[in-house]
């Protein structure tokens, strides 16, 4: 990979975090207001709550998508740090196929499903349903290229990181 790849790579990396820290302090501030609007002013308001649950939503698989790297994912750490790196390489390559065939197989319905869901609209902001739901195909496309970059390092012998229990940490 060139440098200039990775540079992009990097900065790119560095504007997902920049989007999710946004919608992350913009879930905040809606929280905040819908406190003081309902115990400070007495005056409950509903669109907070539907804002705070839409940007939960895109936060978590906008996260997911863009922003959390294979090292952070969970595991099953006991059995994934007692093997070797052969084995370590074997459980990457079923665990990617397992998940692109389970993705790909489900992608048609769950657009499906989306689209469908123009007729719908929120609560209280009236958005529409399939733009609110449109972030989990992009989750679905960024797992799947993500899965396949992972399954192709696997069989050209690169093995995943092998899981040191003493470095763990909350990702910070």
């Amino acid at each position: 990979m060139t440098a200039s790849l990775r540079a992009t790579g990097a900065w790119l990396a560095r504007r997902a975090e920049n989007v999710a820290s946004a919608m992350l302090a913009a879930m905040f501030l809606a929280f905040l207001l819908q406190i003081a609007f309902r115990y400070v002013l007495g005056l409950p308001i509903g669109w907070t709550h539907e804002v705070s649950v839409i940007l939960w939503i895109w936060l978590v698989l906008w996260g997911a998508s863009f922003v959390v790297s294979e090292r952070e994912e969970i595991r099953f750490d006991i059995i994934y740090g007692s093997v070797g790196s052969g084995t370590r390489r074997i459980m990457a390559i079923v665990t990617a196929v397992a998940l692109i065939a389970l993705y790909a197989i489900s992608f048609p319905a769950v657009l499906d499903y989306i689209t469908f869901m123009k007729v719908e609209k929120t609560g209280y902001l009236k958005i529409r349903f399939d733009w609110l739901f449109s972030i989990y195909i992009v989750f679905i496309i960024a797992t799947i290229i993500r899965y396949i970059w992972l399954a192709w390092q696997a069989m050209r012998g690169v093995a995943p990181d092998d899981f040191d229990p003493t470095k763990a940490s909350s990702g910070v």
